[in-house]
């Protein structure tokens, strides 16, 4: 993204982007209740049948390499798992109520929380917690807001809530609809799937064929197939994420 909105192809043409994290359930069987369930260790060196199996599967997805790309210096192999919804809950309402660049800028912070310091994101207090103190130490949501930050307490109520279950688990049964099963998985302008990891060169030709498109159309609407469903109002998806 940073090449094609560092370097539009038109000088009066704003690019900007608009990034929906759809959920996602590794394990979707781990019990709600349960602040974590066992090691990140644990459940691959049981997943690939030992030690050395795991050991070749670390190799073969290269994921040391793929992690450094994301901006994740190295993976907490003893991180703690545990389920995801109130996780996925919490992205999807910050998204919706302050703007997608709040979720991306807290899903940035959970990654860090989760894959380098092997914090549980089920640990609803200590969630709450970090979510609130970076809500609070970087402005995120502007004073003069009409919807005040929330507070570690407020957070930690919704995480103990049942509120956005419905809309996570409607979007779960589109992946399957729509046949994926695996991340990561990347649906670009609400229509072109790419899975798996891929070179940046990959993303760059699609945005700027969107980008030429979109210029060439005059058109400005971006498509998304998931918005409505997770109940993102489309200005929002409009004020975008990254510009």
């Amino acid at each position: 993204m940073t090449e094609v909105l560092d370097n539009p192809l038109f000088d009066d043409q704003k690019v900007s982007f608009a990034v929906i994290r759809v959920p996602f359930f590794l394990m979707p069987h781990y019990d709600e209740n349960k602040p974590h369930i066992e090691t990140n260790r644990r459940r691959l060196v049981q997943k690939w049948g030992g030690q050395d199996g795991w050991e070749q599967q670390k190799h073969h997805h290269n994921l040391k390499g793929r992690g450094q790309e994301a901006g994740i210096p190295h993976f907490n192999l003893d991180r703690l798992t545990s389920n995801t919804m109130a996780s996925h809950r919490l992205i999807q309402h910050l998204g919706k109520t302050y703007g997608l660049h709040v979720s991306e800028s807290i899903y940035d912070l959970l990654n860090e929380y989760y894959f380098v310091d092997g914090h549980s994101l089920n640990d609803r207090p200590r969630l709450a917690k970090v979510v609130a103190d970076k809500l609070r130490s970087t402005m995120l949501v502007k004073n003069d807001s009409t919807i005040p930050a929330p507070s570690e307490e407020d957070l930690l109520q919704f995480l103990n809530s049942n509120d956005g279950r419905k809309e996570i688990e409607a979007a779960v049964r589109r992946l399957k609809a729509m046949d994926i099963y695996g991340i990561p998985q990347f649906i670009i302008n609400g229509e072109i799937v790419v899975g798996s990891p891929k070179l940046s060169d990959t993303f760059i030709r699609i945005f700027r064929q969107i980008e030429r498109e979109q210029y060439s159309n005059n058109a400005t609407i971006q498509k998304t197939i998931f918005a409505e469903m997770l109940g993102i109002d489309p200005r929002i998806v409009q004020q975008g994420s990254h510009s």
